[in-house]
């Protein structure tokens, strides 16, 4: 027969043993309270020791501390969206007050750069109605662009790797990032063939990256892709 002290030493009880005995045994500081007011914890703001209930009302303060910053952060990203939602507004509506649609892609560009703070936009169309195609913004445009403009189902944002529509941009050089937008007719997402791309471009490589969202982008390109429609 086994000697149970030998058994004890083979199998040592571990930290996982006492963790799981407690937290199966809910009245064990029922019958041993005075065990909570010896316990002593490290703080973690000092090497000084601390009693139970100091350490759960510090852990309670630091998680108030990081809920309060995270209702922060939404209230600065609600703030931000309303900004944002003025400034579509507005630039709609100076789409629809435009009445010459000879200067029409122009107008877009220079909005985009005034009411969203973008260095540099450029555009271009294709298979637009006769009256337009001798017009700078419908010419230069490769097959392999047109292509690609087709293939975005959504815009496209990241770093400058040597896109043939950047040179479509008034000073092209120093360009990091950039975003392509297909100009469709139809809803963000539509496969239907592009008639144009526009580009927003910066010498900041962080302000358009892979990662970023193209909601806002997206929305952007239905409001040029219906005003511009009316050139086709």
């Amino acid at each position: 027969m086994s000697n149970p002290l030998n058994q004890a030493l083979a199998n040592p009880i571990t930290e996982d043993d006492i963790a799981n005995y407690l937290a199966n045994t809910p009245d064990f500081f029922l019958r041993h309270a005075e065990l909570l007011a010896t316990v002593q914890l490290t703080s973690p703001h000092g090497n000084r020791a601390v009693s139970l209930q100091e350490r759960q009302a510090e852990m309670l303060r630091e998680k108030i501390k990081l809920l309060e910053q995270r209702i922060m952060e939404m209230l600065r990203n609600g703030n931000d969206n309303v900004i944002l939602s003025n400034k579509i507004l507005r630039w709609a509506a100076s789409l629809l007050q435009g009445g010459d649609l000879l200067q029409l892609p122009l107008q877009i560009a220079a909005g985009i750069e005034l009411q969203f703070a973008v260095p540099q936009v450029g555009l271009r169309l294709w298979d637009v109605a006769a009256d337009y195609v001798a017009e700078p913004y419908a010419q230069g445009v490769s097959e392999d662009v047109k292509l690609f403009a087709s293939s975005l189902t959504e815009p496209f944002c990241g770093l400058n790797t040597g896109f043939e529509s950047v040179s479509w941009l008034s000073a092209p050089s120093g360009i990091a990032s950039l975003a392509l937008i297909p100009l469709r007719e139809g809803p963000s997402g539509s496969t239907t063939p592009a008639f144009g791309l526009l580009v927003l471009a910066s010498g900041d490589a962080q302000r358009f990256t892979s990662g970023m969202g193209t909601d806002f982008l997206a929305r952007i390109g239905e409001l040029a892709s219906a005003a511009l429609s009316r050139l086709r």
